[in-house]
């Protein structure tokens, strides 16, 4: 195996997935940072600038002031709403196309793997577009709900659950709260029982999802990393790409393309 240190081992990580039956790929906040999307700690302009958003996204700071922080989070929507899946989120749909089963195991809270193609997508921290209600817990569609407020509302008013009345909150993993048993439990499953697990644009430091990829490990399963910098997972890593996703992954994919040699 090449030396994992190496900028761009393209070519290795080809071969790896050329003989991979079971793909996970497990991707961060890297990964939407190239579409345009700020990361958590940095989704903060204008109105916002005078916030800390970990205080926006505590169960206690929604009881507090619903407004505020349906305002903070309708204004993420927006932003989410505006951008585009990237050459890697294309990239990993096209993997799928080859390497069908593919699965992704995504600490990100947007749609941009869903709106690239991917089918099947685990959301570690929930999405941003899955709501549901803060007093029955039952999802809420948005459909029509958004549309009467300007995305650069400071204070937004929740929409009321259809069933209870009860105020609709952000369908996002708050601090203070546990990830969710079924994905969080599937994503296990996954990490297993892989063939080859992508890692992509995280920094390896948020727990407890940033674990998973030890889960694989201890199984012997490859690790690829796909980050400019080194992370947290680097060490654990068999294959480093020193690169951002949108330029390594299309690069790994027009290598498997490529017709292999006898």
């Amino acid at each position: 195996m090449p030396n994992p240190r190496d900028s761009r081992n393209t070519n290795a990580v080809a071969e790896l997935l050329a003989t991979a039956s079971n793909v996970v790929v497990f991707t961060g906040a890297g990964m939407s940072a190239e579409s345009g999307i700020p990361t958590f700690r940095d989704a903060q302009t204008g109105l916002w600038e005078q916030f800390d958003p970990e205080q926006l996204a505590t169960p206690a700071a929604y009881r507090a002031d619903k407004a505020l922080v349906w305002g903070w989070y309708r204004w993420r929507m927006t932003l989410v709403e505006r951008a585009q899946p990237n050459a890697g989120h294309l990239a990993i749909s096209a993997l799928e196309r080859m390497r069908p089963g593919l699965v992704v195991v995504t600490q990100n809270v947007d749609d941009l793997h869903e709106r690239a193609g991917s089918s099947d997508v685990v959301h570690l921290h929930g999405s941003l577009f899955a709501p549901r209600c803060f007093a029955c817990d039952r999802p809420f569609g948005l459909e029509g709900a958004m549309a009467t407020h300007g995305p650069q509302a400071l204070r937004v008013d929740p929409p009321a659950c259809r069933h209870c009345g009860g105020p609709v909150r952000p369908g996002v993993v708050w601090f203070g709260e546990s990830l969710p048993t079924q994905a969080w439990s599937r994503a296990e499953r996954l990490m297993q029982r892989c063939d080859i697990l992508l890692v992509v644009g995280t920094s390896g430091v948020v727990q407890p999802a940033a674990s998973l990829p030890r889960v694989a490990k201890r199984q012997a399963k490859p690790i690829v990393e796909i980050n400019p910098e080194d992370s947290e997972l680097t060490a654990i890593a068999d294959v480093v790409c020193k690169a951002k996703a949108a330029v390594a992954l299309p690069d790994i994919l027009a290598a498997m393309q490529k017709p292999r040699r006898e």
